[in-house]
């Protein structure tokens, strides 16, 4: 923290937190999770439909694995040998506390994949666009927080694998945090 501001919020210390929030600092990951929000997938599955190498997802899943991103959620006979398949839950971004530098790092990677996805966006399709740097109640602070977290979860229940008939392919980022009230 730095001298003389006050604190504004919890600030997790713990290592699970910080390896959490580290392990989001490549890009590569983000669409890692993103994939294995909707289904589980072992690195070689994930790795052709990301159009990367086996080894590349295999060394980044272990890396999220690590730091409690993505869970096993089977083990699988794949010609002889055995296959993790990983998936992503949402309550893993509540571990995300650390201190400033690491959230500046998540926000430059965010960034990233938002102009990433962008450029797939489909025109004339209407989508729904909020920024906002504001001054509200706690209330509201909180009421906006629960929705957040709702959206979340809504987004995380309804995931399907890629390519499911009747879905269509979205994209969502959001990033909700109270700021210092100085400048």
């Amino acid at each position: 923290m730095d001298a003389g501001r006050a604190q504004t919020g919890p600030v997790t210390t713990s290592p699970d937190g910080l390896r959490s929030l580290r392990a989001l600092g490549h890009p590569l990951r983000l669409r890692i999770l993103s994939l294995l929000t909707g289904t589980a997938m072992s690195a070689a599955e994930a790795a052709r439909e990301l159009g990367e190498s086996q080894a590349n997802v295999s060394y980044h899943l272990r890396r999220l694995h690590g730091a409690g991103l993505v869970r096993v959620a089977e083990e699988v006979s794949i010609r002889g040998g055995r296959a993790k398949r990983y998936r992503h839950g949402p309550e893993s971004g509540e571990r995300l506390e650390a201190g400033r530098a690491d959230h500046l790092v998540l926000a430059a990677v965010l960034g990233e994949e938002l102009r990433r996805r962008t450029e797939l966006r489909k025109p004339r399709v209407r989508g729904s666009t909020t920024d906002a740097e504001v001054w509200v109640s706690p209330q509201a602070w909180q009421t906006a927080l629960r929705l957040a977290r709702q959206l979340g979860e809504v987004l995380h229940e309804e995931a399907k694998p890629p390519r499911t008939p009747g879905t269509v392919r979205a994209s969502a980022t959001i990033s909700l945090f109270q700021m210092h009230p100085r400048q």
